[in-house]
């Protein structure tokens, strides 16, 4: 039988578990925040302003290879001290019943090579589809399945295979329908993925970051986003967190309580981002993106 001192202190352990699965946050960013820097320039920048934690994208990865090797690719993180927590695999139409999803299946293996010779341990896709692209129940349970055999498939590798859902998306664009089919998947290497433009500008509410279990999501992409009517948000209006108006800190303290401990990985579009000097992106993001982090307690 616990003691009454056992029992007052208990809220406070709790609250101490909650503050340090949240110290595990870390800033990360994803290649496409300085696209036209390419994958060498955009690397090599960011390490300068002392990030070190990055997002690999498939477009840079294949442009880089045009050139030169695996291996090198490699060496650019390794030489730069960089860490890569996660990928986009460049791969649509595997989560949704599709006539040509055989062949993007063995796209999306060849990915996980690719990714796990760089030393990934994640790799997802976006759930992006046509805008003519209509579902009904039973696709909904196909996709169950189908995110059940990525997960298997990803396990292969040893790799973890993450969903985005995409606020255009016809199939899956809100947190609810997300989770949903994640759980349906019920495969240890299948997770939902949370990106925080997608979510806000999306058909969500903050109250769906409830319905998250205990260290449910596998990453995290983390945007803020423009004081306009959300109708004129698209992917080029995403913004560094701290400088919009999306309740970024009140979302993060929700991933702390929910006992998230991954990577915040800042994703922008804006071409003033992508066509700039990587090392003034990635410092003027270091220094917004870490004060909401430390407003919230998650670093």
């Amino acid at each position: 039988m616990l003691s009454r001192r056992s029992l007052l202190l208990t809220p406070l352990a709790l609250l101490a578990a909650r503050e340090a699965s949240a110290a595990g946050m870390m800033l990360a960013i994803h290649q496409n925040t300085s696209a036209g820097a390419g994958y060498r320039g955009s690397l090599e920048g960011w390490a300068k302003a002392g990030i070190r934690n990055v997002e690999i994208t498939n477009t840079l990865l294949d442009g880089f290879l045009k050139g030169d090797s695996l291996q090198a690719a490699k060496r650019v993180l390794t030489d730069n001290g960089l860490t890569a927590v996660s990928g986009a695999c460049g791969v649509n139409g595997i989560f949704e019943p599709n006539p040509d999803r055989a062949a993007a299946l063995e796209a999306f293996k060849k990915r996980c090579e690719q990714f796990v010779a760089l030393g990934l341990t994640r790799i997802y896709s976006p759930t992006t589809t046509m805008p003519t692209q209509k579902f009904t129940e039973d696709d909904y349970k196909a996709g169950g399945d189908n995110m059940r055999e990525l997960g298997e498939i990803a396990r292969g590798f040893g790799l973890t295979m993450m969903a985005e859902a995409v606020r255009t998306s016809t199939f899956i664009s809100s947190l609810p329908t997300l989770l949903r089919m994640t759980r349906a998947a019920a495969h240890p290497n299948m997770a939902p993925l949370l990106d925080f433009y997608h979510f806000w500008s999306g058909l969500n509410k903050l109250e769906d970051l409830d319905l998250i279990r205990p260290r449910e999501i596998g990453h995290v992409h983390f945007q803020d986003v423009p004081d306009m009517p959300r109708e004129l948000l698209d992917n080029t209006t995403r913004i560094i967190p701290g400088d919009g108006v999306a309740p970024v800190t009140a979302m993060l303290r929700k991933l702390a309580d929910k006992g998230y401990a991954g990577a915040l990985s800042v994703e922008l579009f804006l071409p003033k981002f992508q066509q700039s000097d990587p090392f003034a992106v990635a410092s003027e993001i270091r220094k917004k993106a870490e004060a909401v982090m430390r407003r919230a307690r998650v670093m």
